[in-house]
């Protein structure tokens, strides 16, 4: 039904509340493991009212007990907050620091945290009565603020902490154990009722006290005299929830990260605007002083929102079209609505906050389910009026309050309902809400927009950093006053370590040519004039090259002068070509029109023209049109096999050496080659015996679909790539679909494409023998996932390196790398923009108390404030020692394949990013009859949770003729 309903609880929404943190791991697919262990997704759903009697009602054995967790416990204090057995095998923060290279100072965006551990808390078990949905975040903290409750509770007297969820602390014990707090929301807002609604927004909220904070645990455990318990997590949750209560109450509140709502906005287009935060986490840390404390990581906190305007604006912004075209691809879509793209892209809207206008006297707040195929002279609802009758949206709204509406729109369907039936509101008389996130993916417009805005350089950065620290305001704070904790507002300084760079060499492999010691301190060398360092293995002999006609199209004398200039260039670098056909490509135009087979047309035509089968393809494209590459990159990969190339028209027209030189590293790497290889100064004396080790290095990592309308029938994919040469300068890798959001690879995935690969390197890198290390680098898990990793992961490469008959399975060392933190460099001495010196190595200050982690920035960052990777060794069977895993790492970032730079990441994660991303263009879109792939992953809603089984289709397989997934395709 259309019309006024209860107000929302309040204006400002937000995307989750206080609460929030690191989700567990993802559900697994039931089909693949047959003792799976990782922890499914949190439900959001509370304990059973069973729970009430324990001794503490939190059990975070328990995934919907999981969200109570705060981030930066190490893996080992994950284990105890599951309930689970430490392993014995868990390495421990290394007895010396890194004492090689040159020491250099470090600010770090860090600040030392002072607690009165003699302070005495009360902890509360918070539980709802049935006519309470405590999935409703904003229900819950409008019914905790209210009156009722404050009197109950004794505020503003005794200052109360809540999480939002379960779990709510005071220092004053209320008089009985069990209180239950009856709240009329009707009454607090001082209004009646509608008919028929009596006593259906009374609460009743349950407050049981449960224990008090034991700070002596927490003590105990940083002075090293007690390993973690469930008792000293509690104590870290209590304290880093009062570090956000204040702020929280005084901005509006993403997760950990807080925004002025004064603060300036920057528009990024389609109804999107961004602007700035600050982000605020608490963490255990082993600090400068080497000492073991508390310590909070103040960072700036970049957040997208939707604009605050009409909904009409938004719709128009959003599809870049005025009301008369919106309203024609309305009708258009309208033909087939659940198929139609203009409902999918509508989708975006779901769960956004709107306040309905027509009422002038009385706005009400809704939140929107979806757009529906009627406008409002077909969507009809119970007269209220004429019991039995049906009226109109645009009647009614004649009707009732004398207002037109526009026809020929969708009329918007919300979420709640009256009297059992759906409630429909015109578009004209919507206006979207301030303050909410804005979830979805960017587009490549919004993303370079967003870059510019977000990308500051370090001076700017700390400004901003410093900016945050005066918003939270710690002096001022009364929570923290209250609960007797101080912040130290002078930021954390440690002596850390710029390592030394390798000797990097070029070819040929008979003469190396040394790049100078004085490039590679600063990150950048050329390649010009150099040969690489291994030539392609395969030369080139038939090959095409085709030119996408239409706008921007580069004529026939520019392709052949820029064909010209890669030829010469690409034998300049020690490039081969087949003397069989000469050098010269056979040169053919290419029309989008015909979709796929534009792609066979130039390789058929290449193949008749040399009546031989082509090996080499490159393409002129016209723009960065993503669909346009992966048509390209799906047809050379799996249909032909064949290795290809893509170059941009403006770059062709250039027809610069520099540029030319970059893609000659990626077609050398694709054709067998290698472009550099560096010769370490520090694993000798480390680790003299190490070389002499077969070694393996396996990278992984697990990429999802972007958030937005789709995603939850959209797949996962693994990749896994693997050295396949004892200098780790060449990587083979596959990739497969790995269900929907499931975070650890798959068993099957491992055993087939790992066990494909272990399978070429045991042949033709180990002489028929197994590794007798692996170093296993994985990108992209939490920290809640990282026993999965080991309890998984790795049983199922070892029970893989078994089934290839290996009689002594390979020690493994497992590394896990981290981007997604807000851990920030500031040196003393940096590079021109204030940026560390690529080595930089930080071990104290941020890192672990006890656990073997620590902060390394291996490159130059090109734009804005460099992030140094986050590197935590979960277990070292491979017996590495510390100086020698960091120098391993930081000196293989300078043999990255396709650069002139040391990279970020180690090159085996980056390759298997890569080929991730690659793998997007070998989608089995087509129905297939066979070969189906069904994962069964935990879908959430915001609203709670639903679990159905998506069904995955496999990738592509890729073409066989040439061995393509032998090279390097990916690059």
């Amino acid at each position: 039904m259309a019309g006024p309903a209860k107000k929302r609880a309040q204006t400002e929404k937000q995307s989750s509340g206080s609460s929030d943190t690191q989700q567990s791991s993802r559900g697994r697919d039931a089909t693949q493991r047959s003792t799976p262990k990782s922890i499914p997704r949190l439900d959001g759903n509370r304990d059973p009212a069973s729970s009430r009697g324990k001794p503490n009602a939190v059990d975070y054995s328990k995934p919907t007990d999981l969200k109570n967790i705060s981030e930066a416990l190490g893996i080992h204090g994950w284990y105890i907050a599951r309930g689970m057995a430490v392993p014995s095998s868990l390495p421990q923060r290394p007895a010396k620091l890194n004492q090689f290279g040159k020491e250099t100072t470090i600010t770090l965006n860090t600040f030392t945290v002072h607690t009165s551990l003699h302070s005495v808390v009360n902890q509360y078990d918070v539980a709802w009565g049935n006519n309470t949905d405590p999935t409703k975040r904003v229900l819950i903290k409008k019914i905790w603020a209210s009156q009722a409750v404050k009197t109950a509770l004794g505020e503003p007297q005794n200052l109360w902490v809540y999480d939002g969820n379960k779990l709510a602390w005071s220092a004053k014990q209320l008089e009985r154990d069990e209180t239950r707090i009856t709240v009329d929301l009707d009454k607090e807002d001082g209004r009646q009722p509608r008919a028929g609604n009596e006593g259906k927004n009374v609460h009743t909220v349950f407050i049981r006290h449960t224990r008090k904070v034991d700070f002596s645990g927490l003590a105990a455990f940083l002075k090293g005299q007690a390993t973690w318990s469930t008792e000293c997590i509690d104590t870290i949750n209590f304290l880093d929830h009062v570090l956000r209560e204040e702020p929280s109450r005084r901005y509006t509140q993403i997760k950990k990260s807080f925004f002025q709502r004064g603060e300036q906005r920057f528009d990024l287009g389609g109804g999107v605007e961004a602007f700035k935060g600050v982000f605020s986490s608490l963490r255990p840390v082993y600090n400068g002083n080497l000492e073991r404390t508390l310590s909070l990581n103040v960072d700036v906190a970049n957040g997208t929102f939707w604009r605050a305007q009409e909904l009409n604006r938004a719709v128009g912004q959003v599809f870049n079209c005025g009301l008369p075209q919106f309203q024609q691809r309305y009708r258009d879509a309208k033909r087939d609505w659940r198929k139609s793209i203009l409902r999918k892209d509508l989708a975006k809207f779901k769960r956004v906050g709107v306040t309905a206008t027509h009422n002038k006297d009385k706005p009400t707040q809704w939140t929107i389910d979806e757009f529906v195929d009627k406008d409002v002279n077909e969507a009809t609802f119970p007269d209220p009026d004429k019991p039995g009758g049906k009226v109109t949206v645009m009647q009614y709204y004649k009707q009732k309050y004398n207002v037109n509406c526009t026809p020929g729109l969708p009329v918007v369907k919300m979420t709640k309902k009256i009297r059992g039936g759906p409630v429909y509101i015109p578009m004209d008389f919507l206006k979207i809400d301030a303050n909410q996130r804005y979830n979805t993916k960017l587009s490549d417009t919004q993303t370079s927009s967003m870059i510019k805005f977000a990308v500051t350089l370090p001076r700017e950065r700390w400004a901003a950093v410093e900016h945050g620290v005066r918003l939270l305001d710690w002096s001022n704070d009364r929570y923290l006053r209250h609960y007797q904790i101080k912040v130290n507002p002078t930021p954390t300084k440690v002596k850390a370590r710029v390592l030394p760079v390798p000797k990097l060499f070029f070819g040929p492999m008979s003469k190396p040519t040394a790049v100078s010691e004085g490039d590679l301190v600063q990150g950048r060398w050329r390649v010009d004039g150099k040969k690489f360092m291994g030539p392609n293995t395969r030369e080139i002999g038939a090959w095409g090259v085709c030119v996408i006609q239409g706008r921007f199209a580069v004529s026939k004398e520019v392709t052949q002068a820029f064909v010209n200039n890669f030829v010469k260039t690409y034998e300049g670098h020690g490039g081969k070509f087949s003397t069989k056909f000469g050098k010269v490509p056979f040169i053919s135009p290419g029309n989008l029109a015909d979709g796929g087979e534009l792609i066979a047309k130039a390789y058929n035509a290449t193949g008749n023209h040399f009546n031989s089968r082509p090996m080499f393809m490159m393409f002129i494209v016209n723009d960065r049109n993503v669909e346009v590459y992966r048509r390209i990159k799906k047809s050379c990969d799996c249909r032909f096999g064949v290795p290809s190339q893509v170059v941009q028209s403006k770059h062709v027209q250039k027809n610069q050496g520099q540029y030319i030189s970059n893609v000659c590293m990626k077609v050398n790497a694709k054709l067998g080659g290698a472009t550099s290889m560096i010769k370490s100064q520090v694993l000798p004396k480390v680790a003299p015996n190490s070389a002499a080790k077969p070694t393996m290095i396996v990278g992984a990592d697990v990429s999802h679909p972007a958030p937005g309308a789709g995603s939850e029938e959209k797949a996962s994919f693994a990749a896994i790539a693997v050295s396949n040469d004892t200098s780790f300068t060449r990587y083979w890798a596959q990739c497969q679909t790995n269900g929907n959001r499931v975070e650890m690879v798959t068993t099957q995935n491992i055993f087939d494409h790992l066990g494909d690969m272990a399978k070429m390197w045991m042949s033709k890198v180990g002489r028929g023998q197994p590794p007798e290390r692996v170093l296993y680098i994985r990108d992209g898990v939490s920290e809640g996932q990282y026993a999965a990793v080991i309890d998984e992961e790795v049983r199922d490469m070892k029970e893989c390196f078994r089934k290839l008959g290996a009689k002594t399975c390979p020690k493994f060392t497992v590394v896990i790398a981290g981007k997604r933190h807000h851990i920030r460099f500031f040196p003393e001495k940096g590079d021109r923009n204030g940026n560390p010196i690529p080595g930089t190595l930080v071990e104290t200050g941020c890192t672990h108390p006890f656990e073997f982690d620590f902060y390394l920035c291996a490159h130059v960052a090109i734009k804005g404030t460099a992030r140094p990777i986050h590197y935590q060794c979960i277990l070292n069977e491979g017996e590495y020692e510390a100086a020698e895993l960091q120098s391993f790492i930081f000196e293989h970032s300078f043999q990255y394949i396709r650069s002139t730079t040391p990279v970020s990441l180690h090159p085996a994660v980056y390759y298997a990013h890569l080929a991730a991303d690659r793998s997007r263009a070998h989608q089995n879109d087509a129905p297939v009859s066979s070969g189906k792939k069904e994962a069964k992953a935990e879908q959430q809603s915001s609203t709670g949770s639903t679990s159905k089984s998506v069904e995955v289709r496999p990738l592509m397989p890729m073409g066989p003729a040439l061995g393509l997934k032998e090279t390097m395709w990916f690059v």
